[in-house]
């Protein structure tokens, strides 16, 4: 048990650390916080601490990859001006990169009001209500060649069924 006290406190920085007097708040004169918040217990403190982890950390490490791993979804070193940063689900904002279109295309589904209404074709923007992506050719099986961004994480070109999708030219 003490061994388990030890190591998780070696894994904190002092960023990370609080300093809390004997009723479990804050001391704020170690803190760097604002004394107009008001003291706040230290349980929710730690709880503000976990949801702050658990929502930046996964992005933290998807960045990381991308930049260092060289898996950028978009190719090496590319940046496209104008169209923000990523979002999470990106396929729209992979299509606004390619088509153009505001933030409000970044929201897949969004993308069923774009240009006029087609068949499906070459050229087509598909649109599920989950997906974007762009038809791309005709494989040997029927299916329609999509390609599309946030594929399994990546650009993807691939054979895809587009039954019960809208297509847009």
């Amino acid at each position: 048990m003490l061994a388990a006290a030890c190591a998780l406190s070696a894994g904190l920085t002092t960023a990370e650390a609080h300093h809390f007097d004997s009723s479990g708040n804050i001391r704020w004169q170690d803190a760097d916080r604002d004394w107009s918040e008001g003291r706040r217990s230290a349980r929710s403190d730690r709880a503000r601490g976990r949801r702050h982890a658990r929502d930046e950390r996964p992005y933290e490490r998807r960045r990381a990859r991308d930049d260092f791993e060289g898996r950028s979804d978009l190719g090496a070193g590319m940046r496209f001006s104008g169209v923000g940063p990523r979002p999470r689900q990106w396929c729209g904002w992979w299509m606004r990169t390619q088509r153009g279109g505001g933030p409000e295309f970044n929201v897949a589904w969004n993308w069923r009001s774009y240009g006029s209404p087609a068949s499906p074709q070459v050229g087509a923007v598909v649109v599920w209500r989950h997906h974007v992506g762009e038809i791309v050719g005709r494989a040997s099986n029927g299916q329609w060649i999509v390609r599309s961004g946030n594929d399994g994480g990546a650009v993807r070109t691939r054979a895809r069924s587009v039954a019960g999708a809208v297509f847009r030219i």
